[in-house]
């Protein structure tokens, strides 16, 4: 069993996913809604993926992955950063530069389909094996 960790503060999004992901039975899925939450779920549970949204109250994903790539026991965690950050650049204050610097193993723009998230989650999940 693949536990994944959602991190994303849109509850129609996340049961939605969770939804997609769990239709491969060996994927359990768990949720954070910020990411404050979302590290201490991944220092509680350990998960082999983290999908982290970027635009969330509290501390934003960008901040999250640092975090947890500078974390010595969650570095290892793959992230694949899952936004639709790029078409809502102009309401927030965050720097695009950002996602640039950023060390998340993949980045993906919403909306996507079922069909390709299964398929990059897969890889990840794969790769780090």
């Amino acid at each position: 069993m693949h536990k994944i960790l959602l991190v994303d503060d849109d509850p129609d999004f996340v049961a939605a996913t969770k939804m997609v992901l769990e239709s491969r039975h060996d994927y359990k899925v768990l949720t954070a809604g910020d990411g404050v939450f979302g590290l201490a779920t991944a220092r509680a549970e350990r998960p082999g993926l983290i999908i982290l949204d970027v635009l969330m109250p509290f501390e934003d994903g960008f901040d999250t992955a640092r975090e947890l790539k500078t974390d010595p026991e969650l570095s290892q965690i793959p992230i694949m950063m899952l936004t639709s950050f790029s078409q809502r650049k102009g309401e927030t204050d965050i720097a695009v530069t950002q996602g640039m610097e950023l060390e998340a193993e993949d980045y993906v723009e919403k909306p996507v389909s079922p069909q390709e998230l299964l398929r990059r989650v897969d890889k990840l999940l794969k790769e780090k094996r």
